[in-house]
């Protein structure tokens, strides 16, 4: 298989240029099980692991590959397994808080073209969560498309009510609704597809998201398990891969993310929420908070019925837990420099007392 149909463009192929030294070849991370890796080639796939040097250069696991990554690899003992020696620069991303306390960057996948933001119509619709995995998606430079899946499970009226329910939020992405047991939509989602390109799924564990790729890879062997009676999947994905369909588009399946903390996302944040900056603008002082503060343009088109209150809220909320992970993420760093600094002014020091 060429490269170029593993999405290799010529802006990936000059970087490899630069940066994959003698010996070395590019390859693209195909999957990610823990600190396990697969890559693939022109000549297949293999698994890999990290060099030594590329594990202690790394400032932080972001710089470490994902799912998507062009790396350089050198194929060891007639290709039945490759080191990673570099990570190529990345034309787009999908990264989230990491989960729990830490206050730190997880990388999820990487060179993503079109995210698919995957919600059912029974279960999981969450307005709230759509507009925070839009924040991502757009945050990481990707184009967003709203997959509305189990439409078997509503009729008519009520799936035109959900769709209005987006729309209301402001959220101005392209909707695709599909079912994945009668078929429907599932044309559409294949009409956007292109060879070449790099498309991804997001969404809660149970919404369709391996049972759809099933549909449009003719099944290429992920496993899933029996709907429940509420018309809740049950999947067993427990890896990011990305699998190769027929017509050549390249889909990345991953496992449903149960936090979808907010950590550098000012420009998504801002692209998803646009009326409400443009509103902003108006505002007396730049530094409103939109609550009681005179000449507030936000409160004025509240009042006028020409946004919603809960709208504003859900974007002031985002923006405050985005601003204190930022704050805390850059303390973070900042007392990682620092110990690293003590640390060398340490050993320093030894060495030339060792040298009295």
């Amino acid at each position: 298989m060429a490269l170029r149909e593993l999405g290799l463009d010529p802006w990936f192929a000059d970087k490899a240029r630069e940066q994959c030294g003698s010996g070395l070849s590019v390859a693209r991370v195909t999957a990610v099980d823990r600190a396990r890796y697969l890559i693939r080639d022109e000549h297949g796939e293999m698994p890999a692991g990290l060099t030594g040097r590329l594990q202690f250069v790394a400032e932080s696991s972001t710089e470490l590959p994902c799912v998507g990554d062009w790396v350089c690899a050198r194929c060891l003992d007639a290709r039945s397994h490759a080191s990673i020696h570099g990570v190529l620069p990345r034309k787009s991303c999908l990264r989230r808080k990491a989960p729990g306390k830490d206050i730190d960057f997880q990388m999820i996948a990487a060179n993503i073209d079109v995210a698919f933001v995957i919600q059912a119509c029974h279960f999981d619709f969450n307005v709230r969560r759509l507009e925070r995995y839009l924040v991502m998606v757009r945050e990481g430079g990707i184009e967003p498309v709203v997959l509305l899946t189990k439409v078997d499970l509503v009729d008519v009226d009520e799936l035109e009510r959900l769709i209005g329910r987006i729309r209301l939020a402001g959220i101005d992405a392209r909707i695709v609704p599909l079912s994945n047991v009668t078929g429907a939509g599932l044309d559409r989602v294949r009409e956007l597809l292109t060879a070449g390109k790099t498309y991804c799924l997001l969404g809660s564990s149970g919404v369709g998201k391996t049972t759809l790729i099933n549909r449009l890879a003719g099944d290429p062997g992920l496993e899933t398990r029996d709907v429940s009676r509420s018309g809740e999947g049950r999947h067993t994905t427990t890896r990011r891969q990305l699998i190769v369909l027929d017509g050549g588009a390249l889909l990345i399946d991953m496992p449903g993310m149960r936090e979808l903390g907010m950590l550098g996302v000012g420009e998504g944040l801002d692209d998803v929420f646009a009326d409400v900056g443009e509103l902003a603008k108006n505002c007396r002082f730049k530094d409103c908070g939109h609550s009681s503060e005179p000449g507030c343009a936000v409160r004025a088109a509240i009042e006028r019925r020409e946004l919603s209150e809960e709208r504003l809220q859900d974007y002031l909320k985002l923006r405050r837990e985005t601003a204190f992970h930022d704050l805390s993420y850059v303390e973070r760093r900042k007392r990682d420099r620092d110990f690293g600094r003590f640390v060398h002014s340490a050993m320093k020091h030894k060495g030339r007392r060792s040298g009295d």
